[in-house]
């Protein structure tokens, strides 16, 4: 079987600029994230608020490899990266004034991936 890569430039960029940080900075943190984005689109991370809820603390930053889904519901503030996000996920994140940020933003804000939380 053939197997196919992703031809989404912006998931392209995403991860050279996740696998260039773990190799420049010694961050394996950012590696894992990177070979979680190359899989295919059917084996990616769907996350629901439910699970973050349960996964989480007030003040944690999380990376969820994949896509943030609206079902359930988040009952403390935290900071949320992801690839992509469901409209009901955002609005319901908006608020209660947690943070969404993409994973490219949160690379640049924190390129040592400290006290971050992968959720899959």
């Amino acid at each position: 079987m053939k197997q196919t890569e992703s031809t989404n430039p912006e998931l392209i960029q995403l991860i050279k600029q996740l696998k260039k940080e773990s190799r420049e900075k010694d961050v394996p943190i950012w590696r894992d994230v990177a070979e979680q984005l190359s899989q295919p689109r059917s084996r990616r991370a769907a996350v629901n608020l439910s699970s973050i809820n349960r996964n989480t603390q007030r003040a944690d930053t999380i990376v969820v490899p994949g896509k943030i889904l609206g079902t359930g519901s988040l009952t403390h503030p935290i900071t949320v990266a992801a690839f992509s996000i469901s409209e009901t996920a955002k609005a319901k994140l908006d608020a209660i004034q947690a943070k969404y940020v993409t994973i490219s933003e949160l690379v640049t804000e924190n390129p040592k991936g400290s006290n971050i939380k992968i959720i899959r």
